[in-house]
């Protein structure tokens, strides 16, 4: 399992009965996680009076955060060098996975030690925590997102870490549509980053299931994929699945066109409170063979 360490605006303080006690920044959240199984105590009680949100989740679906104390409607948080605007979003979220900053070290080594210009896609882009990594470490980054308003969100962090310029296109569209078109268009990148839904819907409404479209999108990718790619990243947050799936699909497309090294395993955050860990979804990588 890769652990995230260094990150000094966020800890992961506890973690109880389905839910996690977090710091973001000078801000103090409580939130569901699916994954906290085990007692560790009454986290309300344990840190009265320290909690500034709770999110609330409904028998109905969803759910609604509860503010104790004034939370900003933004906020700013550090990793390193990159600059990220944490919100509370509707469905418990805040806008940034910080178990992802393993990946993104990944990202800035592998492009930084290349001694080449990098050209990076990522595809189901979010609010770009890869996007801003890779930027940082000098690639172009074609950021593809179906949703308009998380794509503005990523323009917010990429502006606040310095990095707005030409090195940067913002894609609004269906990744799969996206992909296809750079086939016709003979556009390559050196590397490539997912993190695929199990669901969702594209821009025009388009359907997506990661069981019976996750297969066909990595392959038809290996058609966008320069002589030379760098490394092929796939993240997943859907339950039940196997970070081995997503190494049989790389060995099975990537792997297959470009001889290299590949990998897998699970993500996880420390919880300070104790030797714990929680584990946050699965990766899939391959990487040049050097």
């Amino acid at each position: 399992m890769l652990i995230i360490k260094d990150f000094k605006d966020y800890d992961l303080i506890d973690a109880s009965n389905g839910e996690k006690y977090e710091r973001w920044g000078n801000v103090y959240l409580l939130r569901p996680d699916p994954q906290v199984v085990w007692d560790n105590g009454n986290l309300i009680e344990k840190y009265h009076g320290k909690i500034d949100a709770i999110y609330h989740r409904s028998n109905k679906g969803g759910g609604s955060w509860e503010n104790l104390k004034s939370v900003p409607s933004s906020w700013k948080i550090n990793y390193k060098d990159l600059v990220f605007n944490i919100k509370q979003m509707g469905f418990k979220h805040t806008g940034l996975f910080p178990e992802q900053a393993v990946n993104w070290d990944f990202m800035i080594n592998k492009i930084k030690n290349s001694g080449r210009k990098i050209k990076v896609l990522n595809l189901f882009a979010y609010t770009g925590g890869a996007t801003v990594a890779c930027l940082s470490a000098g690639a172009h980054v074609t950021h593809v997102d179906s949703s308009r308003g998380m794509v503005d969100w990523c323009k917010e962090n990429v502006s606040d870490s310095g990095y707005q310029g030409e090195n940067i296109r913002y894609i609004v569209d269906d990744v799969i549509k996206f992909v296809q078109r750079e086939i016709r268009r003979g556009n390559k990148y050196d590397a490539i980053i997912m993190d695929p839904p199990s669901y969702g819907r594209g821009a025009n409404g388009e359907v997506w299931d990661i069981e019976k479209n996750l297969n066909y999108l990595v392959s038809i990718c290996t058609e966008i994929l320069s002589e030379k790619p760098l490394f092929f990243l796939i993240n997943s947050y859907t339950t039940g699945l196997s970070s081995y799936v997503l190494e049989n699909i790389l060995k099975l497309t990537v792997n297959k066109k470009y001889n290299g090294i590949v990998s897998c395993g699970e993500v996880g955050i420390p919880i300070k409170e104790n030797d714990l860990v929680l584990p946050c979804g699965i990766y899939g990588r391959w990487e040049e063979n050097e």
